[in-house]
């Protein structure tokens, strides 16, 4: 009896401090991306506390739908990385944990096809299907990131120890994929060339590079396609963008309203969060004809 009621009052006393032994619960998410308040032309993080925290957290994409947000997380030392979706059910958005990292994810922007890489998943009736290998020639290429645009146009990346590796593209013409070919030197100049995104229309790319030596650090740039299909020249994404740390993997929601990358946040402790920015500012920068 005396045991029942010293974990009344101390039960009680919790609740007259504000404390308690229940977990806090995580906050509803209801509406547009996740519930959050849309950035202006100033990046901020995205769904910090959520999403964004002080760990690592990368690649964030959504399907067209705006119905489904993936992305990679790693929570510390002796834990592995697990690839994340948040799935609006009902107006709620539900955490669920996929599997391990498997890649770098991508949705194509016709919804069907989720690259991860040399990798992909397709859309099925009940969700997605296995893993598939691109098969024989991205086989043989250590693809990190792979995006398509609405013509099918495939633009990766090439991992290299070194730095060197080449950004590449791959048109889909009749049918048939042509083999993979270097982007111009507008692009494929300086080193840790990676991660591109090219819009659905095929008007730019944007990947992250390092024009300049040591130290390392990865900034945002970004092509316009010109009138006579060739490439224009590199441009840096500015000092709203870029900062002394790195920024990396941008991408542009399929509403075309925002532009998502990652930042080094913390070098000491690897915490890399995920930011959005009005995609405004990607049309502040293309060059006026």
């Amino acid at each position: 009896m005396r045991f029942s009621t010293s974990i009344f009052l101390m039960l009680t006393s919790l609740a007259a401090s504000g404390g308690s032994y229940a977990q806090v619960d995580s906050p509803v998410l209801e509406g547009p991306y996740l519930g959050q308040k849309p950035p202006g032309l100033t990046p901020e993080p995205f769904a910090p506390g959520i999403v964004s925290t002080k760990n690592w957290e990368v690649s964030g994409v959504f399907t067209p739908d705006l119905e489904e947000f993936y992305f990679l997380r790693d929570q510390g030392e002796n834990t592995p990385s697990e690839f994340v979706v948040f799935e609006n059910k009902d107006n709620t958005w539900q955490e669920r944990i996929i599997s391990p990292r498997v890649g770098q994810p991508f949705i194509s922007p016709d919804g069907k096809i989720m690259h991860l890489g040399r990798r992909y998943k397709e859309r099925t009736e009940t969700g997605w299907s296995e893993i598939k290998s691109l098969g024989s020639p991205f086989d043989d290429i250590r693809i990190m990131r792979m995006t398509s645009s609405s013509k099918g146009t495939y633009v990766f990346d090439e991992a290299h120890k070194d730095g060197n590796g080449v950004l590449r593209y791959s048109a889909l013409i009749d049918g048939q994929r042509e083999a993979p070919m270097p982007l111009p030197k507008e692009i494929n100049t300086g080193r840790w060339n990676a991660h591109p995104f090219i819009a659905p229309d095929e008007s730019y790319i944007i990947w992250d590079g390092q024009r300049v030596h040591e130290p390392r650090n990865a900034d945002l740039f970004i092509s316009f396609k010109q009138n006579d299909g060739s490439w224009g020249k590199a441009i840096k994404m500015g000092n709203d963008i870029n900062t002394d740390e790195s920024e990396a993997g941008a991408r542009v929601t399929p509403d075309g309203k925002y532009l998502f990358f990652n930042r080094m946040v913390d070098r000491s402790t690897g915490n890399v969060d995920i930011y959005w920015v009005d995609a405004k500012i990607i049309e502040n920068l293309r060059p006026k004809q």
